[in-house]
């Protein structure tokens, strides 16, 4: 078995110890708050950011850490990085912290320069992974976040255990192009759904808000897609989709329980293409940059 298909096994119980966990310096209700991150780490900032808005804890923005503007007036950073190396989040956590921003991490490792940049690090080590290809670590700290939120479903993990258990899509793993949709904060979902499918096994997958699905993306469904909406798909989409002759799929489990199927998909289209889905082409499991 790969690390990347142990590691999404083992979900549901890193979600029951992250469930459990009362961490200090997550944000406070009221507070500005910028997330960063890169790749898998930025999906679920941009999960986050939706939640604690609509939840109407304050003003939350998603940036990947190249991206983060060090001008605005924020009370928090809130850095989500697996590896504690990446050197965009690290200077993000610079910036922010020389002016004047507190500063917090959820992290993978410890023994990394993450314990310095930051002035509160929540340790998520229990979760950290083998793979280059990222699972655990990431709905790991989204399940502490939106704990924190008051907003996980008590019977998140036994959900996650029937995703583990469920059929994936009919046609799926023969399938040559793939669509994942969302709406609020399911959009960073579908978008680590589509990222893990290209990463794993090289397909052609993308990820759109669903009402923007019509708006072009549509045009390259057809025989031999998969069109996969995360949580409830607008009215009348299914049906459009399906008369393009691609296949349409409307996850019934909450959303971060379907992301596991999606994950799932990706090993299995990595694993049918004789592809290794642990050690993805061109990637490494954190960006250092030269001179950093």
């Amino acid at each position: 078995m790969s690390h990347v298909a142990d590691e999404t096994a083992s979900q549901p119980d890193c979600w029951r110890r992250a469930m459990s966990l009362t961490p200090a310096g997550l944000p406070l209700p009221g507070e500005r708050v910028a997330v960063v991150g890169c790749g898998t780490s930025l999906y679920m900032a941009q999960a986050y950011a939706v939640l604690r808005e609509e939840a109407g804890l304050g003003e939350t923005d998603a940036f990947a850490a190249s991206e983060y503007p060090a001008r605005r007036p924020y009370d928090r950073v809130l850095a989500i990085t697996r590896s504690g190396t990446t050197t965009e989040v690290l200077d993000a956590l610079a910036r922010a912290r020389a002016a004047g921003i507190a500063t917090t991490a959820l992290t993978g490792d410890l023994d990394t320069p993450i314990t310095g940049a930051a002035d509160t690090v929540v340790d998520l080590s229990f979760a950290d992974e083998k793979s280059v290809v990222q699972t655990r670590f990431a709905t790991t700290a989204l399940v502490l976040l939106r704990t924190h939120l008051g907003l996980t479903p008590a019977d998140l993990p036994e959900q996650g255990e029937l995703a583990l258990a469920a059929e994936l899509p009919e046609g799926a793993a023969a399938a040559g192009q793939f669509t994942f949709l969302g709406a609020g904060w399911t959009v960073g979902l579908a978008n680590e759904a589509a990222l893990k499918v290209r990463e794993a096994s090289s397909s052609w997958a993308e990820s759109y808000p669903g009402m923007e699905y019509r708006h072009g993306p549509i045009s390259v469904s057809g025989p031999g897609s998969v069109v996969w909406s995360f949580g409830e798909p607008p009215a009348g989409l299914p049906e459009q989709v399906r008369a393009t002759g691609a296949a349409f799929e409307a996850g019934v489990l909450d959303p971060l329980a379907e992301l596991v199927r999606a994950q799932r998909l990706a090993v299995a289209l990595a694993e049918g293409r004789g592809l290794d889905p642990d050690q993805p082409r061109n990637l490494t499991r954190s960006v250092v940059l030269a001179g950093s």
